[in-house]
């Protein structure tokens, strides 16, 4: 189905819930799905190593001469020295970076998935194992270790004569649990004074009616709003207190705020969302489009008896310019989306026409909504 088609039918299922006039209820959120905890958090590692056991898949060592560093590197700390002269031409061994997210309370001897990608020339890591490597945060701390065989979702095939297929990446896989945590992160949650709750969408009249769901519960002075995107919680002293408070907390329900009037395209997929309270002002719009043909045809010129001419291909060029489908609406003040997606459907406009169009009532002043270009 194509773009235009898929548009089309939704912004008339839009249309269509407002025209029946439904009004879907207001959906109150559990306060865990609106906040984080501050101080809370997860921290990304990296690391560096290497995938062996490949079947020929590996780097070139040619052009990838730092995974020949790599491995005589690892072979001197087990006693075995490469000589100088000699450069090992490896097929099955991989130059790879480690990635890891370090989840927050997380303790030594606990194991989190590792994604192993190639940074080399390699075809595929299918089937490798991931040789012992440290995984190291911002700090230059080490705070795992990452070892195991590697699991690639993704297949590659390549025939003598060239011919080759491929589905998804077979460069890249994952190796779940293969990172054992070896230092756990401080946090200050444990650490006595408020509780922060930072919203994950920053809005005055969600954070108000969190600061007003906890004091209505555990009484007043409870919680106080910062600002949009911070509330503060009083919190007991002792840390398994604190727990059992801030879970009781994060079970209350509050409705979050409307979110605000905006518009989204996507000028790359020719996605167009509108939101509810999109609004637009008194506005005509017309809407057509301009169609330029060029074809080529050629003619053959043939010279007369006698005249010692040649035959020759002459060119023989038509332009035509034509406008179809030229339509005009007008939107009366306040118009809601439901006049929107009726116009838009009765002119067909396709997702480059709409944005077009919502552009030009951006310009105007007609267009009460922000408009974003992703």
């Amino acid at each position: 189905m194509k773009t235009a088609q898929r548009l089309r039918m939704l912004v008339r299922g839009a249309a269509a819930v407002l025209a029946l006039g439904i009004v879907l209820p207001v959906q109150a959120d559990r306060i865990r799905d609106l906040v984080q905890v501050g101080g809370v958090r997860s921290n990304q590692l990296i690391g560096y190593g290497l995938v062996v056991g490949l079947d020929g898949s590996g780097d070139q060592t040619s052009q990838a001469p730092f995974t020949t560093q790599s491995l005589e590197n690892m072979l001197q700390q087990f006693g075995v020295n490469v000589p100088s002269n000699v450069r090992p031409q490896l097929k099955n061994a991989a130059a790879v970076t480690i990635t890891a997210e370090l989840p927050p309370f997380a303790k030594p001897g606990q194991r989190i998935d590792v994604t192993v990608a190639s940074i080399g020339n390699a075809k595929s890591i299918r089937g490798g194992e991931l040789l012992m490597s440290p995984l190291k945060g911002a700090d230059g701390q080490v705070y795992a270790i990452a070892q195991g065989s590697v699991v690639v979702g993704g297949v590659s095939a390549q025939g003598k004569s060239g011919s080759s297929v491929q589905v998804n990446i077979s460069a890249s896989g994952r190796i779940p649990g293969g990172g054992s945590i070896e230092r756990s992160v401080a946090s200050s949650f444990d650490k006595g004074g408020d509780l922060m709750l930072n919203l994950n969408t920053a809005d005055f009249t969600t954070a108000a009616r969190i600061a007003q769901a906890v004091n209505q519960s555990f009484g007043a002075g409870t919680a106080n709003a910062i600002d949009s995107a911070s509330v503060a919680v009083r919190a007991p002293l002792d840390p398994s207190q604190r727990v059992s408070w801030l879970s009781t907390i994060q079970a209350l329900e509050v409705t979050p705020g409307d979110a605000p009037a905006r518009i989204i395209v996507n000028s790359r997929t020719g996605t167009v969302v509108i939101g509810s309270d999109v609004k637009v002002g008194a506005a005509a719009v017309a809407h057509g489009s301009i169609q330029v043909t060029i074809s080529e045809q050629p003619q053959v010129s043939q010279p007369g008896a006698f005249s010692r001419g040649q035959t020759a291909v002459v060119p023989s060029s038509q332009v035509a310019v034509s406008e179809e489908g030229g339509h005009m609406f007008k939107f009366g003040p306040g118009t809601s989306l439901d006049a929107i997606v009726r116009a838009v459907n009765q002119v067909g406009a396709s997702p480059s026409d709409l944005i077009s169009i919502l552009q030009a009532l951006k310009q105007s002043g007609a267009l009460h909504a922000e408009l974003v270009v992703i």
